[in-house]
């Protein structure tokens, strides 16, 4: 992770896929300091590996950091997808040096390259190269020339070797012999573009490697197993919990603006509630029709100002996926540590602030019993609107898709609402709609709460907040009230738990 240092993220690992049954804190921190020397990561032991908004190491460390966090079991065979991409000549030469000390070392490292240099090339032991027809060669590197060679194919001076080597395979190379000269039996589907795969399949080297690897797969006829195994974790699960739980309010702690910018964005918009909707009167109709037009706004801005909920899962999908498929958590502990560290911070927070701006500001009821349970029905709203946005979050990969997603179910929520259109004046196969509105719940909530006991009245007439709940049709029992309550916990634990199967769903072997 981007805001850990080096050092940190070892930690993380170590503490994560070490048994702490047999393996003390001293053990673990010797384990992470012997990697750091192997990997010559001392100088930046402490830097942070650097986010889009936080400068860290360079590529080179950052990979090295990578490999160590992998090494922490010590591992007899490693698997690298393309540890050098991305990076220039001369940090590419190093990690391969490092891959090279970590070989020396009795460990066997299988890794895919792109057009390496002659100095890491060298380093290689045994190479595999496809070309696009689907042939392939496998040789030492130290035979590659003279593999070439008998096939009449001629690195050119100065020629990068690998390069040359992959010109003949993808026959962009021609060779000076024909295929009548070797003996193959399908000389019919073949040309001279392939001689080195031909010759390659004529070799007592394809024949070894044949064998060996039909000797191997004799026990697999059943099927290879691994995709669908559930994960064996060496710790438990609070454990984890704690571990990652860790991780993630450290993460939020350095990398603060999502905070930030919702603090400010709750406070400014309470201010402008407050400002707009200023000391409400009990006077007729304005006293009507200001609450009502506020307590619209800011349902509307409860579920809008949320949608920055949408990237909880989305930015950090890929960590996920490598983490959890590599045995370091269960999906339930990053779910409820990504949950948990969004919501105080992000959601909960802010709310209470902006429900104790806007609401005395507005001059809403005084009594400090309706201020709670006003508080009570944004937090409601809110985390309803955010459970949705998880959802959509967990279920797709790309912010353009999850804006798309997120922003049409809000807005058929806010049609059928009851704020924009009568509900009970609605065609009977349209108005089941409503009854997964989170407007409607809120709005309901928060009128009955403000209305209820309350009295408006004009020069000659006193208006009973009861009488105008009964001409909107809505319910202000003590159950009406906390029906609405109900629903949306009710909507919140159901998208919680769709974001949860759906986060287990995720192809962690694409």
């Amino acid at each position: 992770m981007g805001t850990l240092s080096v050092r940190e993220n070892l930690l993380f690992s170590v503490n994560l896929r070490l048994d702490p049954r047999h393996y003390s804190t001293a053990d673990k921190q010797q384990r992470v300091d012997s990697i750091i020397d192997d990997l010559g990561l001392q100088d930046c032991a402490h830097t942070k590996i650097g986010t889009e908004f936080l400068r860290g190491v360079s590529g080179e460390r950052g990979r090295g950091g990578s490999i160590g966090m992998e090494l922490i079991t010590s591992p007899r065979l490693l698997f690298l997808d393309e540890p050098t991409t991305g990076l220039d000549s001369n940090t590419a030469n190093h990690i391969i040096n490092l891959l090279h000390r970590l070989s020396r070392s009795g460990k066997t490292i299988v890794f895919s390259i792109h057009q390496p240099r002659y100095s890491i090339f060298r380093y290689h032991c045994f190479c595999c190269c496809c070309c696009v027809a689907g042939y392939h060669c496998c040789c030492c590197v130290a035979g590659y020339h003279c593999c070439c060679c008998v096939t009449g194919y001629h690195c050119e001076p100065f020629n990068n070797p690998s390069d040359f080597f992959l010109d003949v395979t993808n026959g962009e190379a021609q060779s000076t012999l024909d295929i009548t000269s070797f003996n193959y039996d399908d000389k019919e589907n073949c040309d001279n573009s392939n001689l080195l795969a031909v010759s390659y399949r004529q070799s007592t080297q394809y024949q070894r490697v044949v064998e060996e690897l039909d000797h191997l797969t004799q026990g697999l006829e059943g099927g290879v197993g691994g995709q669908g195994q559930k994960a064996d974790y060496v710790t438990s699960f609070w454990y984890q919990m704690r571990i990652v739980g860790g991780r993630m309010v450290v993460n939020s702690l350095r990398n603060p603006q999502t905070s930030y910018a919702q603090l400010a964005l709750n406070i400014f918009f309470a201010l402008l509630v407050g400002l707009i909707y200023y000391q409400i009167p009990l006077t007729l109709p304005e006293a009507l029709q200001n609450r009502m037009g506020a307590f619209f706004f800011l349902i509307i801005n409860m579920v809008f100002g949320n949608l920055s909920a949408v990237e909880l899962f989305i930015n950090e999908r890929a960590l996920f996926i490598h983490e959890n498929s590599s045995g370091y958590y269960r999906t339930s502990v990053y779910f409820l540590s990504k949950i948990f560290a969004d919501l105080i911070p992000n959601r909960i927070v802010p709310i209470l602030i902006f429900s104790a701006i806007a609401y005395y500001m507005m001059g809403l009821k005084p009594a400090f019993t309706s201020f709670l349970l006003f508080t009570l029905t944004m937090s409601l709203v809110s985390l309803a609107g955010v459970s949705l946005a998880f959802l959509v979050s967990a279920s797709v990969s790309s912010f353009a898709m999850a804006n798309v997603l997120i922003a049409l179910p809000f807005v058929f929520m806010m049609v059928f609402g009851g704020f924009l259109v009568n509900l009970n004046s609605m065609l009977s196969w349209l108005s089941w709609l409503k009854w997964i509105s989170i407007f409607r719940y809120g709005l309901e909530a928060v009128t009955i709460n403000e209305f209820k006991g309350q009295i408006f009245y004009s020069n000659t007439t006193i208006l009973p907040g009861e009488v105008y709940l009964e001409t909107q049709g809505i319910d202000y029992s003590t159950w009406g009230f906390w029906q609405n309550h109900v629903a949306l916990a009710g909507i919140i634990t159901v998208c919680m738990v769709l974001a949860y199967i759906q986060l287990r769903r995720i192809n962690r072997w694409k």
